[in-house]
């Protein structure tokens, strides 16, 4: 099997899936009980906050575990906005976010909140004018995201960052589900104040995730009850679920560190090689993440060629997979102003750090061989 689809989910590390199942036959207590037995679980779970903002270089207490990225989007978006609506009701966000992002603003609209979706140009990229345009005297919150998961273009949050800073009233949230262990965020003193994580796309697993919250950012809670996790997520926690995050994040943490670049070379060898077949044109920008590489072959289905891959143990996906089974146009490359014959025949491929030469090469040929049956096909 050749799997090409990392950025809808990865194969969980072997050593995630054998800390889940330690923590669970051997810490099943619940870490809010007074007894001893939930002492040593607290304890489990105190040491995996402290390892997991070791190596986000935040503090202990600013870190949420979740059960992934559309929780951990919900919670930050509706959290900050229900929480300081007084002060404001306008929240900033980019037309290319990922559906937890805009169904949570959509929603929030019907609450009477206003909403601005900034646009991208053609490499998916918002514009650092735009976004100090669109700020208002009633703006609360900028939610962008770090790498876009259709087109693995890479927003200037640095730069978001600072105008953050210069603007206390608002808060800035970042969806980082894509750009975990594949490029750097600096989270302290950055001038972002949430940040979401995601625990499958890393290796760990699914129902697993993170939320950063800055110490001194408030949030209205979306779930009530026990005031676990700083009040902002009642209920028991999952501790096996959160000493599997920390440890899928230490060893993807691990891997970026002693990668050395491999990853996107074997991006660049995939995107010359693509760019060799008749009638395939690359939408992904050149200075994007190391891991995602989108192109269309204009005039085909890219659902007849993903089963054509699929019949040879080849995965690869149309688009997010979120979105996959909905509407046959990319909203993404829509939203990049890009052709309809390119917008509805776009196809993704994703790395990981355990792709290989070998596995893009067979890739290629199947791909090529398919493209030329279809076009055979169709004259």
């Amino acid at each position: 099997m050749i799997y090409l689809d990392n950025s809808a989910t990865t194969k969980p590390y072997p050593e995630v899936i054998k800390s889940f199942q330690q923590v669970s036959e051997s810490y099943f207590a619940n870490p809010s009980s007074i007894h001893q037995f939930g002492g040593e679980a607290e304890k489990l779970l105190l040491k995996a906050k402290e390892q997991t903002a070791k190596i986000l270089r935040v503090e202990p207490d600013e870190i949420i575990f979740t059960s992934g990225g559309t929780e951990g989007n919900n919670t930050a978006i509706k959290g900050i906005a229900l929480e300081h609506q007084t002060r404001g009701k306008h929240i900033i966000t980019s037309e290319i976010e990922h559906p937890s992002v805009l169904e949570a603003c959509h929603a929030l609209e019907t609450l009477g909140f206003a909403v601005t979706y900034l646009p991208v140009n053609q490499n998916g990229l918002v514009s650092i004018a735009d976004v100090k345009q669109a700020i208002r005297n009633d703006t609360i919150l900028i939610s962008i995201m770090h790498v876009n998961n259709e087109l693995g273009s890479v927003q200037p949050i640095e730069e978001i960052g600072s105008i953050a800073k210069n603007n206390p009233k608002l808060f800035f949230h970042v969806d980082d589900v894509q750009g975990l262990g594949k490029l750097p965020l600096k989270l302290k003193n950055s001038g972002i104040d949430l940040c979401t994580m995601s625990g499958h796309k890393i290796h760990g697993l699914k129902g697993t995730g993170i939320l950063y919250v800055n110490k001194r950012t408030k949030l209205f809670p979306l779930f009530h009850g026990g005031h676990q996790e700083r009040n902002i997520r009642s209920g028991t926690e999952n501790l096996p679920g959160a000493v599997a995050m920390a440890k899928a994040l230490r060893l993807i943490s691990d891997k970026q560190k002693n990668n050395n670049g491999e990853m996107t070379k074997l991006r660049d060898y995939l995107r010359t090689e693509l760019e060799k077949i008749h009638g395939v044109v690359i939408n992904t920008p050149e200075n994007a993440a190391p891991h995602i590489i989108n192109f269309s072959v204009p005039g085909l289905k890219p659902e007849v060629i993903i089963h054509m891959l699929g019949e040879q143990q080849i995965y690869i996906s149309t688009k997010s997979a979120c979105s996959s089974k909905l509407t046959d146009e990319s909203r993404i490359l829509a939203a990049c102003a890009l052709d309809k014959v390119r917008t509805t025949s776009a196809l993704r491929v994703s790395l990981s750090y355990d792709s290989t030469r070998q596995e893009v090469t067979a890739f290629l040929q199947a791909l090529k061989k398919a493209v030329d049956q279809l076009k055979e096909v169709m004259e």
